[in-house]
């Protein structure tokens, strides 16, 4: 991959400094050199005119669910126990042919947001229905972004006081071999990998408390990060309290839970203990405020996480719970409801973005290589057309953050050119966005006796 020289643009590094009217310089997948003004003279580089652009750090998703493009549009009017009982029993017919379908296209709507590395956290394994972590791992593969699948799973089903039906959970054995096995199959720890997997029971209402204590203990024996859902709503809470005597946040804490390998999605309703022991144990937390407010679960207490040192990245969530919530947009989000619960100093634009860039490194254990610009670290870079209708802000970063979403000029993972002139270039734009809506119809189809 030969040298490209991004100039003219207004750079945020994220890291540190900003500049405007400045340069990155990209050698192969990693960048060489970023700084203000004009871009040293490098014989035979490609050179990208960002003139009226924002270049930030590519966009880091901390938490997903991509099979739920399949089932958008369902249970509106829900909360979240109220929407899962909905929509366990459809997602128990997917096939590996609906997450394929449903992968592409989340993972193209993601990319098209600015998104350069995704998580997804996908826990439901009905048998006989194909590989679905392969699925979606090719998936992620053809469109060339970063991906860190996580190997979910549930075994307390209804009749051992879980929420699901029993007929979408695995017993114990099952999960720990076949998580066991996508991490030797799948994961790559080297510098610059474009796969890494983690290992992710669902929730403390469908998982018991052996399963926890294993998959930590294969985790950290097989060097993976550990993912969950923590605190999302009162429900949660009221039941956790029930089954264990304790809240979420004390519980995972009481099973060894908390930790800098750890990362928690939603952490809606923490307690002032609970935020003081995040930070002190630097357990992430993915803030998905779209997916909250829409399922009316509440406001995360972000500003307060990160006045007391926490480390925060953002997510979206599954589609199903967030319909075609662009990552870009979630930082707009971030912002107006920590303002609309704090006032107005609660959350800043930088602030929020670099929750959407090094703060999400942070969480994936990737802030030596990607989440901010700076030499040697890999080339994941978005480059925001913030003239036109956007000029009319005059800090770019403001324009990005709080209004609509600006254009995406161009988006590099590794150097490679996915998005340019805000259409995705490594797979058909329509034809990602045909084989999301195949993958709806298909699971429709295939769950039409239990909606």
């Amino acid at each position: 991959m030969s040298v490209q020289i991004i100039e003219n643009a207004h750079v945020v590094t994220v890291s540190g400094e900003e500049y405007p009217g400045g340069h990155l310089v990209l050698d192969g997948d990693r960048i060489a050199a970023v700084g203000a003004g004009p871009a040293p003279a490098v014989e035979g580089a490609a050179r990208i005119d960002g003139t009226g652009c924002l270049a930030t750090p590519g966009l880091v998703n901390t938490h997903h669910h991509l099979y739920q493009w399949a089932s958008q549009g369902l249970a509106t009017g829900s909360t979240l126990f109220e929407w899962l009982v909905r929509l366990y029993r459809p997602w128990a017919k997917m096939d590996a042919e609906v997450v394929a379908g449903a992968a592409s296209a989340g993972l193209g709507w993601l990319a098209r947001s600015g998104c350069t590395t995704s998580t997804d956290h996908h826990y439901v394994f009905p048998k006989g229905r194909g590989d679905l972590f392969a699925a979606e791992i090719e998936a992620a593969a053809e469109l060339g972004v970063r991906f860190h699948p996580c190997r979910g799973s549930m075994d307390r089903g209804a009749s051992q006081g879980g929420l699901p039906p029993d007929e979408v959970v695995e017993d114990l054995d099952t999960i720990l071999t076949e998580t066991e096995a996508a991490i030797d199959r799948h994961h790559d720890p080297s510098f610059g990998s474009m796969l890494r997997v983690a290992v992710a029971p669902c929730s403390p209402f469908s998982v018991s408390r052996e399963l926890m204590a294993e998959s930590a203990r294969l985790a950290r024996g097989k060097g993976v990060r550990l993912h969950t859902h923590l605190a999302e709503t009162l429900d949660e809470e009221e039941h956790t309290r029930e089954q264990f005597g304790m809240s979420p946040a004390e519980y995972l804490d009481s099973i060894g839970w908390l930790g800098p390998d750890v990362w928690l999605a939603h952490c809606v309703h923490l307690h002032d203990a609970d935020v003081k022991r995040l930070a002190e144990t630097r357990t992430g937390t993915a803030h998905c405020p779209s997916s909250n407010a829409r399922l009316g679960a509440g406001i995360a207490r972000v500003s307060h996480l990160l006045e007391a040192g926490a480390v925060v990245g953002l997510g979206v969530d599954g589609s199903a719970s967030a319909e075609l919530v662009p990552l870009a947009g979630e930082i707009r989000q971030a912002i107006y409801m920590q303002r609309a619960r704090y006032g107005p100093a609660a959350l800043t634009a930088r602030q929020a973005l670099e929750m959407a860039t090094l703060g999400g490194a942070r969480c994936l254990g990737r802030e030596a290589e990607i989440g901010s610009l700076e030499p040697g670290k890999l080339a994941d870079v978005a480059l925001w057309r913030v003239d036109g209708f956007h000029a009319a802000v005059d800090d770019p970063v403001v324009a990005l953050a709080f209004g609509g979403t600006p254009p995406l000029a161009r988006l590099l993972v590794g150097g490679r050119t996915v998005v340019a002139g805000d259409t995705l270039v490594t797979v058909p734009q329509d034809e990602v966005g045909r084989r999301g809506a195949d993958a709806h119809r298909r699971l429709m189809r295939l769950a039409g006796e239990v909606l």
